[in-house]
């Protein structure tokens, strides 16, 4: 059809991370899970948004918040009262009756984990990582940011010796309509024996080098490395050792899978539609890393069907397809210009400590930018897809096609070359 040719770019000012600014916000609460088919989909307001930098600015996340009013509301006296001040916020670390633990910490005997407590132990056992967030059930990334905190499992370590313990289950503050507990829990071992070469669970106290703000659920919060947006706790204050098998996740009480992993996928950026004839016709993107790593992005471009970019996964378009390889952004040359003033590339969960560069790229449970430029496009218009490719070889959306364990559609960009 044309003269394809892959365009390169080189990550920093140019980099694609602010993933889905503007798209609309929901509540974390909403039960979309009735949305089971893997139809693709072409939409304006579905595609993400480009933009300058590399990690995505705290107010520039989208908000996927619950609460009636939102927490990241209140003010004055409401916020001290509800412990979400640096200088009010507790952690308590309890059992529910049926784990046995050395010792707990209560809000009522004044032993609950304040801040400084935890930065402290941040001094010796804090560490960094790069993480894009994203909702089981919306179809791209929320934004990326580098965390900062303690994992999980020094922290439970201060409890001394547990028995009769196979859940962690935690939430974050909510008023007293108990409609409103947004919770969620994990394994004892998934926290506790996190191999070395994977992130832990994170007990999070910064992002982008600074104070996490209310927005985005501080002054502390839960991040689970591997995991879609509701293990990620907002505004934590509770954790419960319990002998209980059951996830307590709120999302697993929606007909969602409570345990699923951030998927691998590609999305196409939201921006021009329109290209003059004769120049080149590029496009550009993001591609999450999920759990399986990415292999590489393809892209399959034909002439627009009328259809406004829908196609049924049943079509036998989709056998005839011919997918062909988008470049993915290199590694950025300098990545203190990058990350926040004043933090080392050598700091960073995976980057190498001697040399600052990643140890691979793209890097798990983060955000790549691809593109693909098209040369001598007749005028017309096109429909293009794009999908990921695992390092097990499966092509979006496999090997999990169904919502229950997070979006993972193919994406179709509509554009138009002029005569």
């Amino acid at each position: 059809m044309s003269d394809v040719m892959p365009r390169r770019h080189f990550l920093g000012a140019a980099a694609l991370a602010g993933l889905a600014a503007g798209l609309p916000s929901r509540d974390a609460t909403a039960n979309t899970s009735n949305l089971d088919d893997a139809s693709t989909f072409c939409t304006a307001a579905e595609t993400p948004t480009a933009s300058p930098s590399f990690l995505t600015k705290a107010t520039e996340f989208v908000d996927v918040s619950r609460g009636n009013p939102k927490p990241s509301t209140l003010q004055g006296d409401a916020r001290s009262q509800a412990r979400l001040t640096n200088e009010t916020w507790r952690l308590e670390i309890v059992s529910d009756g049926s784990a046995e633990m050395a010792k707990q910490f209560r809000l009522e005997d004044v032993t609950a984990l304040d801040l400084p407590k935890l930065q402290e132990l941040g001094k010796t056992h804090g560490i960094r990582f790069l993480k894009a967030m994203q909702c089981n059930n919306i179809p791209v990334p929320l934004g990326q940011g580098l965390w900062e905190g303690v994992p999980l499992r020094d922290v439970l370590r201060l409890v001394g010796k547990v028995n009769n313990v196979r859940r962690v289950y935690y939430w974050g503050f909510h008023n007293n309509d108990p409609a409103q507990l947004f919770q969620s829990s994990l394994g004892f071992n998934q926290v506790m024996e996190t191999p070395p070469w994977d992130l832990p669970p994170l007990i999070a106290y910064r992002l982008n080098g600074e104070e996490i703000p209310p927005a985005r659920g501080g002054p502390v919060r839960m991040v689970v490395p591997w995991a879609h947006g509701f293990k990620s706790i907002k505004w934590l204050q509770r954790i419960v050792l319990t002998n209980d098998y059951k996830a307590n996740d709120t999302y697993a009480l929606q007909n969602n899978d409570p345990d699923s992993y951030l998927k691998t996928a590609a999305y196409a950026s939201k921006g021009t539609a329109t290209f003059p004839s004769g120049g080149p016709v590029v496009i550009e993107g993001t591609a999450m890393t999920g759990w399986s790593g990415l292999k590489r992005v393809e892209y399959w471009l034909r002439p627009d069907a009328g259809t406004g970019g829908k196609l049924d996964d049943n079509d036998p378009a989709w056998e005839s397809a011919q997918w062909l390889p988008c470049d993915i952004t290199p590694p950025a040359d300098d990545w203190e210009a990058v990350l926040p003033e004043g933090t080392s590339p050598r700091s960073v969960w995976g980057f190498d400590p001697v040399t600052g560069k990643p140890k691979d790229w793209p890097l798990r449970f983060s955000v790549c930018s691809w593109s693909v430029t098209f040369r001598d496009l007749k005028p017309g218009a096109y429909e293009l897809r794009t999908r990921s490719v695992d390092l097990n070889g499966f092509a979006q959306p496999e090997p999990r096609t169904y919502q229950k364990s997070g979006l993972n559609r193919i994406q179709c960009k509509l554009f138009t070359v002029n005569a």
